[in-house]
């Protein structure tokens, strides 16, 4: 099935849904990269006009990745609920962003759509809207996920501490820890990149978050972000998981990549559910455009599109925490900072339309054409259309993975601008440990002995 349109004098056509869409994406180097993008900004509007008028089930019937060949096709396919769908069922998807524009879409009504929606439902809707219209929707967009904090709360932010170092110090982590703890950060988790891949060290680390959260009674959770399989076995011998982290993709072939499949994703989420440490939301996921691209198992799809199908895979577990790490991958896939804040607000868009509790990573690598003042803006737009969390890693810079994010100070800036709470068994914690008063403001450091004396005795024994 074809498709076609005409901007001025010029007639373009498209082969079959998988180019139009490809066609309809805003600029981006990984398209380019992949040769799927348009050729010039009168085939992008060509594309757009076609993809306007494309009827919402045709994607029930036209796969951008055949159903036989790819498990997340069959997924969002045999998941696909019709009576959610049925509301919207009659639109097209230029229909559908106007709908999603319009009074009638309010935060019950979006939510009771959201499992009636697919991936590719979404991502076309999002290629027909400027930045400002993907910022309204998504914050209308609400869902709440519980483990000891409350996430997702309409005027909140949450932040997780990311304390990684090179080397998996115990002293460098528990520095990093206090430093953050101290600007009021942690809510969402504290989650640590590894710097070890063994079971070892993640069981190492594991123990050492847990004793600091059980020991001060912190209403958060922990999480080191190691392979799946590691987590596996560090449950099979006792240790303390609070939640299971996995990088996932859009593809089945890409997520093979990862060494993953949904059954083994299955697995960890019944041994993590298993443990019965925290509410059901036990899952931590990660994504990010050109994830599919850089493995070489795209399909000849678009980025923008595989992302989103990335959150059917999450969405199947309920997870606690969805983040994409949106400039980390390089400017192959984003080139520069337009390109980056764009995604980052197309990600937020469909992860919040499609049901899940969306982060971002607001990020840049160093050979991309991008700075920190990117980094403010997309903060900026994401905290003002509903982002559910942040990283907040010391100075922003992070000293192991090398790449650029945010940081302590910048998630004080954003509650300050904005009026936005930590999660409230957070910030009732900071005020009876003296780091906050009762209206979320710190409390200068002296008058913090508590925590920060503890903590302290804790490094100088490591």
């Amino acid at each position: 099935m074809g498709f076609q349109a005409t901007v001025g004098a010029l007639s373009y056509g498209f082969a079959d849904l998988r180019e139009l869409m490809a066609k309809a994406s805003p600029a981006r180097s990984g398209d380019s990269l992949a040769g799927l993008a348009a050729a010039s900004a009168q085939e992008r509007v060509a594309a757009c006009r076609a993809l306007a008028e494309v009827p919402l089930r045709l994607f029930l019937h036209q796969l951008v990745i055949p159903y036989e060949t790819d498990q997340i096709s069959r997924l969002i396919i045999d998941s696909h609920d019709a009576d959610a769908f049925a509301p919207v069922a009659h639109l097209s998807v230029g229909a559908l962003r106007d709908w999603l524009l319009s009074d009638a879409a309010t935060p019950a009504a979006l939510s009771a759509l959201a499992p009636g929606l697919t991936p590719e439902m979404v991502a076309a809707t999002a290629k027909l809207m400027r930045n400002q219209d993907l910022i309204l929707v998504a914050s209308r967009c609400r869902l709440l996920t519980r483990f000891r904090s409350t996430l997702g709360l309409p005027g909140h932010l949450a932040v997780r501490l990311q304390p990684n170092h090179p080397t998996d110090s115990p002293a460098g982590i528990v520095a990093s820890m206090l430093d953050g703890l101290m600007y009021g950060a942690g809510d969402a988790v504290i989650g640590i990149n590894p710097a070890g891949d063994s079971v070892a060290a993640t069981t190492r680390l594991l123990q050492l978050l847990d004793e600091l959260i059980q020991r001060h009674q912190i209403p958060t959770q922990s999480c080191v972000l190691t392979h799946v399989s590691n987590t596996l076995q560090a449950i099979e011998q006792g240790a303390p998981v609070d939640l299971v982290f996995q990088s996932i993709a859009g593809s089945e072939a890409a997520n093979r990549s990862f060494g993953i499949d949904l059954a083994l994703l299955d697995e960890a989420h019944a041994a993590a559910l298993s443990l019965r440490r925290g509410h059901e939301n036990v899952m931590y996921f990660e994504t990010g455009q050109g994830s599919a691209l850089s493995a070489n198992a795209h399909h000849g799809v678009d980025q923008q599109t595989l992302e989103a199908r990335a959150y059917a895979v999450a969405r199947r577990y309920q997870p606690l925490l969805v983040n994409s790490v949106v400039g980390f991958i390089g400017p192959e896939y984003l080139f520069d900072g337009k390109q980056i804040i764009r995604a980052g607000l197309e990600d937020h868009f469909c992860g919040k339309l499609l049901g899940l509790p969306m982060g971002c990573d607001i990020c840049y690598t160093n050979h991309a054409e991008a700075d920190q003042d990117d980094m403010d803006n997309l903060l900026v737009l994401l905290a003002s259309a509903g982002l559910t969390f942040m990283m907040g890693v010391p100075g922003a810079d992070d000293v192991m993975l090398n790449y650029q994010s945010t940081s302590f100070h910048d998630a004080l800036f954003v509650r300050k601008l904005l009026g936005l709470k930590r999660a409230p068994e957070f910030e009732a914690w900071l005020q009876r440990m003296g780091i906050t008063d009762a209206s979320g403001a710190l409390l200068p450091a002296g008058g913090q002995p508590l925590l920060a004396d503890a903590l302290t005795a804790k490094i100088s024994g490591l």
